[in-house]
C-alpha cells in the first residue's frame, strides 16, 4: 500500500470526530455568498492544517527520508533524476495530488500540494521542483480548462504514469513571456507547431506538454493558445542544460518542427492562452515558495545539530552568542517565510484575490533560502563547504528561486502595480 493512500485510509477513521468542523471549501461558499465577508467565529492560526493535510505532510516527509533521501547526492552528481523515484511518486499518489479521483488522483487541497512540496524540498528542492511543476502548473492547467475528453484521457496519465512539462519560456521571451515566437498555424482539422522552447523543467523526463504558441500574431499576446502535444508527436528535446543547481531537476531546449496537433487538443478558447498562463503561474509562485521555504529548512536541519556537536576553544560554537544571534534570526526568517507562503496557499483555496500575496511569499521565500543556506555552509566551515554532508547543494538548489515562475524584480513589479493601484 501506498504511503499516501495508506495516509488516506487513516483519515477516513477520524472523519466522523470532525463532521462538526467547517471545511475550507465550506467557508469559501459560505464567504461567497456576502457581498463583504463574514468574519470567521472561530479563527486560526495560519499553522491550522486540517487532518488529513496534516497526514499528508508527514507521509511525505516520511517518503522523501526512506525514499528520495538516499539517492540525492547520486542524482546530483549525475545531474539525471532516477526512475525509481519518480515510479515511486506515481505510485504513492503525488503526481496527482489536487487530481480528481475520477482520474486516478489524490484529490487533495491545494495547501495539501504545498505542503507536499515543501517537504521534498526539505531533502532535495530537485525532487519537489518535478513535483511542482507537474501538480501546481500542469495538471492545473489541464484540470481548469481541459474538456471533458482532455481530462480523461491526459488527467488519469499524469497521475498514475506519465511526467508533463509546461512550455512557455523562449530565447527571446522569459520575464517578458507573452513576446514568445512559436507558432499554431490552423491547418483545418489540426494546427502545426513551429518554434522553440527554452529553460523548460522537467522536459527530459515529460511525454506529455503543455505548449503555448501564437495562433493569430496579428493580434499580439492575444493570440497564444495552448495546446496539449504529445512528445511521440515530433517534440525535439534538443539540449539538456548543465546548471549551478536543481541539477537532477531537468532543463532543456524543445524544438517544435512542423508538429501535428489534433484541435481537440486546444486547451479552452483559441486566443486565451496568455489568461491561462498567467493564471497558472500566479499559483505556481506559492509553489516555488514552498520549494524555497523547504530548501531554507532542509539546510537549518542540517546544520543546527552540528553547532552543539563541534566545539571550539572547550565549548560548543552554537553557545557563543553571536552565532546563537545569527540562527535565531534565520529561525524568525523561515517562519516569517511559511506563513506567507501558507497563507498565499489558503487565500487561494477560498477563492479571494491572492496574486499580491503569492508574489510576496515567493520573494520573500527566495531571500530566506538564499541566506538561510548560505549561513547555513558559513556555519558548518569545510565542513559545509564539501558536498559530504549536503548543505553546500542546498546553497546551490536555492539560488533558483529568484529566477524562475518569475524573477525578484518581476515579483517586485506586480507587488507594487497592486499596491499603486489602491491609491491611484
Amino acid at each position: 500500500m501506498s504511503f499516501l493512500r495508506a495516509a488516506r485510509l487513516a483519515s477516513v477513521a477520524q472523519t466522523a470526530a470532525r463532521r462538526h468542523l467547517p471545511s475550507t471549501r465550506s467557508y469559501s461558499s459560505a464567504l461567497s455568498a456576502f457581498s463583504v465577508p463574514s468574519p470567521v467565529e472561530n479563527p486560526t492560526s495560519l499553522r491550522s492544517f486540517t487532518e488529513e493535510e496534516l497526514m499528508l505532510q508527514e507521509t511525505v516527509a516520511r517518503f522523501a527520508r526512506e525514499v528520495v533521501q538516499p539517492k540525492v547526492r547520486e542524482m546530483d552528481e549525475n545531474e539525471l533524476m532516477d526512475k525509481s523515484i519518480i515510479n515511486a511518486m506515481f505510485e504513492n499518489g503525488l503526481m496527482g495530488l489536487e487530481t480528481e479521483a475520477d482520474f486516478g488522483g489524490a484529490e487533495c487541497s491545494f495547501t495539501a500540494a504545498i505542503l507536499a512540496v515543501e517537504e521534498l524540498a526539505k531533502i532535495d528542492p530537485s525532487i519537489s521542483a518535478l513535483c511542482d511543476i507537474h501538480n501546481t502548473l500542469t495538471n492545473t492547467v489541464i484540470r481548469k480548462w481541459g474538456s471533458k475528453e482532455l481530462k480523461e484521457k491526459y488527467l488519469t496519465r499524469l497521475a498514475t504514469d506519465t511526467v508533463g512539462s509546461f512550455c512557455i519560456s523562449e530565447a527571446g521571451a522569459g520575464s517578458d513571456a507573452f513576446a514568445l515566437q512559436t507558432r499554431a498555424e490552423d491547418k483545418g482539422d489540426h494546427y502545426v507547431l513551429n518554434g522553440g522552447k527554452m529553460w523548460i523543467s522537467n522536459s527530459g523526463e515529460a511525454d506529455i506538454f503543455v505548449v503555448f504558441a501564437n495562433a493569430d500574431p496579428s493580434k499580439g499576446y492575444k493570440g497564444i493558445s495552448a495546446f496539449i502535444v504529445e512528445k511521440e508527436w515530433g517534440v525535439e528535446i534538443a539540449k539538456k542544460e548543465k546548471k549551478l543547481g536543481i541539477r537532477s531537476s531537468s532543463t532543456c531546449v524543445l524544438n517544435f518542427d512542423d508538429v501535428k496537433v489534433p484541435k481537440e487538443n486546444v486547451l479552452g478558447k483559441i486566443g486565451d492562452g496568455y489568461k491561462y498562463a498567467i493564471d497558472s503561474l500566479n499559483e505556481g509562485r506559492i509553489g516555488i515558495a514552498a520549494q524555497m521555504i523547504g530548501a531554507a529548512q532542509g539546510a537549518y536541519d542540517i546544520a543546527l545539530p552540528y553547532l552543539f556537536e563541534r566545539k571550539q576553544f572547550g565549548k560548543p560554537i552554537g553557545s557563543y552568542q553571536a552565532m546563537q544571534h545569527q540562527f535565531a534570526q534565520v529561525a524568525c526568517e523561515i517562519e516569517a517565510a511559511k506563513l506567507m507562503t501558507y497563507n498565499a496557499a489558503r487565500l487561494k483555496e477560498e477563492g479571494k484575490p491572492f496574486v499580491m500575496e503569492a508574489a510576496m511569499a515567493k520573494f520573500v521565500a527566495a531571500k530566506v533560502a538564499e541566506r538561510a543556506t548560505s549561513y547555513a555552509v558559513e556555519w558548518m566551515g569545510g565542513n559545509g563547504f564539501v558536498r559530504e554532508t549536503g548543505v553546500e547543494k542546498f546553497y546551490r538548489d536555492a539560488k533558483i528561486g529568484s529566477i524562475y515562475e518569475g524573477t525578484n524584480n518581476m515579483q517586485l513589479e506586480t507587488i507594487s502595480k497592486i499596491i499603486s493601484n489602491k491609491y491611484k
